[in-house]
Formats: C-alpha cells, structure tokens, sequence
C-alpha cells in the first residue's frame, strides 16, 4: 500500500479576458491510495489500483470578474504491468473519473464529467531514485472531460526511506 500527492500550481499564461489560455489560474491536488500485488512466475507481473480524487482551487478572475469553482472529480486506475528486468517494466493502464462540475459566480453549470481512459506505459529506471516514464493514452468516453489522445515524457524522482 502507499499514498501520494500530486499537486500542480497555476503555471502558464492566464488573462481572463480571452477564452482559451495555457494556464488555469488556479492549484489542483490530487491525494490517492494505491494498493499492489505481485504475482506469476517470479513475480514478474503486478496489479495496482488506485482510487484518488482531484481538488481544485477557486479561479477568482474567470472572465475578468466571474468565480469558478470546480467540485472534486474522483476516479479509480488499475494498472497491469510485466518487469522485464529491475530498470524496465511496461504496463497496460485504465482510469475512470466522474463528477467534478463546475459553478461559475455560484451557479450550477450542469457539466459534470465522466471519463474512460485506457492506456499503456513504458519505466525505464536510470538508478535507484530517477526515472524516464513513457506514456500514450486515450479517452474512450469523454463527457464534459478532455477527448484525449496523446503521447506524454515524464522524469520521476523518488526520496526518503527505502525508495525501490
């Protein structure tokens, strides 16, 4: 079993007077449980699940003048993956997400999300506390949520008491 917490901070370029903008202009948390367990020959192949929920910040400049606050969107992942050899492993990964509507200045925009995602994953570990993370996902269903397609590059660092 373990936890984590992912947390983003408003980066990005953010005026609230345009409709499309690279930032947010608000901070994002994710805390999540995840269990594993190993097994096959040699305990090669490993299944995780994770249940987690994303919180947001209000964005108190939407449109200039406006509030938006965005409710919690939890989701579940569950991941199998094969190691190949102790620094390469690759895995076949689903996550699934509902809720999360947003209100502007109070009001119910009637949006809530619901999201499908299926995936896969490459982990090659340089050492013991850095790793490269190669992803491709898809959203097959996609309410209110991001129709996603994309490929992604990840550096992981790992610290404290016996990391890996």
């Amino acid at each position: 079993m373990s936890l984590g917490l992912t947390v983003s901070a408003p980066t990005g370029q953010y005026n609230p007077n345009k409709l499309l903008n690279l930032g947010s202009d608000r901070w994002s948390f994710k805390p999540e449980i995840a269990l594993s367990h190993a097994f096959g020959p040699e305990q090669k192949w490993q299944l995780d699940t994770y249940a987690n929920a994303y919180f947001f910040t209000d964005n108190t400049s939407y449109h200039g003048v406006e509030i938006l606050r965005e409710e919690p969107l939890p989701g579940i992942e569950g991941h199998i993956s094969y190691s190949f050899i102790n620094s390469l492993w690759a895995s076949f990964d689903t996550r699934y997400s509902f809720r999360g509507t947003t209100l502007v200045n109070g009001v119910n925009q009637n949006n809530s999300q619901q999201n499908f995602i299926l995936g896969i994953e490459t982990n090659v570990s340089l050492n013991r506390q850095n790793a490269l993370v190669f992803e491709f996902a898809k959203a097959l269903v996609h309410q209110n949520g991001p129709a996603l397609t994309g490929f992604a590059v990840k550096y992981n660092f790992t610290w404290g008491k016996d990391y890996r």
